[in-house]
């Protein structure tokens, strides 16, 4: 068995470029075991708070803010779900939290949440935290029924993104597609914000367009393109990719970067040409991320701390780019880290992709972050098998231990609005469940109201169901 400084640079590597979970520092874990073993700490409680003490004032002042939640379920009822249009506000962008990268309930809510926005805030787009080809591909499929959804989930979804082929968000997608059905004139739209892959329709698109808008310039990008359009699944690709030799990666990421710059310096061929050349830019931003991405040195710690920097950094201009030309209000789903203000982890996540849409949408964007007290999850062990992980309600000390004595058994709190002692609680870093792909992982240190402007909790989560498995 390999060693954990082993794992741990092993699965940084992996976050690097597939993109998908949080880092574990050295040494934390939380509570839990595989389901049907006895639970297992690997560090002890954490110790109480400097403010533990004030807890009974602290739920006192959660219960009188706090909005009960009648179900994380989509379909029925949607009256409990009123206090978060108020506190969405005239949000453009509203990114939605998960603490596990696989529980049922997180993948619902997000689906309730968004069937609500669409129908009384006028949201069309839901965005996920999926590559911006494998988004192109299932909003083809809401947009104009091009496809099997479940084909091109079972296509896209692999390696580290196999977490997002789950019976909820097919659930999900086959919704909008209804919806779309209902409404032709107003569609809702899917996307994705990530840059771990990019499939060869995007180099065939931009391609495309050279030869269409541009011909001298044809096969010079056909040159520079060489050699990088996938011909193999996406789980394979991303494998032979992280088995290049670094500085064959950077010479890659040199041309996809020459080819972006040469399609700038065009420009559109004048009005009518506009959304044409702005796609395909866009197209080419994505090929260029995807290849930067993976040209990082993932043996220089501070490369490491950079390459997480422009990941999230890309993730929230993919966002913002499709938001404006769009002009479409859009739900993102991310983890807590990715979705949040503050990182878990600043010496491998020195910025976070809220914290980058804030910079560019100021309070056009809103965070809801999500918390639980007990309950399972997905997640792949130490031994790279994924299986199913079950934690003990919350230790002493931590924000879940408060959150769960709320009156209510599932709510939701504006963050913006809680009065003392409360507001000053949630305010103080302590122990919080942050969990990726990856398990053991965390707790981490996180200060709620820092970190999010909303905050969901839910008392249990039970694990997704995972497709093709």
């Amino acid at each position: 068995m390999r060693s954990h400084t082993q794992r741990h640079r092993t699965r940084t590597a992996l976050v690097v470029l597939t993109a998908l979970t949080a880092l574990a520092t050295a040494g934390t874990a939380t509570a839990g075991a595989a389901a049907g073993a006895a639970p297992a700490s690997a560090s002890p409680p954490a110790a109480a708070g400097p403010h533990t003490g004030s807890a009974p004032a602290v739920v006192g002042a959660l219960d009188r803010a706090a909005r009960p939640l009648r179900t994380a379920e989509p379909g029925g009822d949607t009256r409990d779900l009123r206090p978060l249009q108020r506190m969405i506000g005239d949000a453009r962008v509203v990114g939605v939290g998960e603490a596990t990268h696989s529980s049922h309930e997180f993948f619902a809510l997000k689906d309730r949440f968004f069937r609500h926005l669409v129908e009384t805030k006028g949201f069309r787009t839901f965005a996920l935290e999926a590559s911006w080809s494998t988004g192109l591909r299932l909003n083809d499929y809401v947009l104009h029924g091009e496809g099997d959804p479940r084909q091109i989930m079972r296509d896209e979804f692999q390696r580290d993104y196999l977490w997002w082929n789950n019976t909820d968000y097919l659930r999900l997608v086959q919704w909008m597609r209804a919806y779309n059905v209902r409404h032709p004139g107003d569609p809702v739209r899917f996307m994705g914000d990530d840059i771990a892959w990019t499939g060869p329709e995007l180099y065939d698109e931009v391609t495309r367009y050279v030869a269409a808008a541009r011909p001298a310039l044809r096969d010079r990008f056909e040159e520079l393109y060489r050699g990088l359009r996938p011909t193999v699944a996406t789980g394979t690709y991303i494998e032979r990719y992280l088995g290049r030799p670094y500085a064959e990666r950077v010479e890659m990421a040199g041309r996809t970067g020459q080819a972006l710059r040469l399609l700038k310096r065009q420009g559109p061929r004048g009005d009518r040409d506009r959304e044409a050349y702005d796609r395909a830019v866009q197209n080419a931003t994505v090929i260029d991320q995807t290849a930067r991405q993976y040209a990082f040195d993932l043996e220089d710690p501070g490369q490491i701390a950079a390459a997480m920097r422009y990941r999230d950094e890309a993730m929230a201009a993919n966002v913002d780019w499709w938001h404006r030309h769009t002009g479409t209000k859009v739900l993102l789903s991310a983890h807590d880290a990715h979705i949040g203000y503050e990182p878990v982890d600043p010496a491998h996540y020195p910025k976070m992709q809220g914290a980058f849409l804030r910079d560019r949408l100021g309070a056009g964007y809103l965070s809801v972050g999500v918390t639980f007290d007990h309950g399972s999850f997905n997640a792949t062990g130490p031994d790279g098998a994924v299986r199913r992980w079950s934690l003990d309600p919350a230790e002493p000390g931590s924000n879940e231990e408060v959150l769960d004595r709320v009156r209510y058994r599932d709510y939701m709190v504006d963050l913006r609005t809680v009065a003392s002692p409360a507001g000053d609680w949630l305010r103080r870093a302590r122990p919080t469940r942050s969990i990726g792909t990856a398990y053991p992982d965390g707790p981490y240190e996180v200060a709620l109201a820092r970190s999010h402007d909303v905050l969901i909790h839910l008392h249990q989560v039970r694990a997704a169901t995972l497709r093709d498995r």
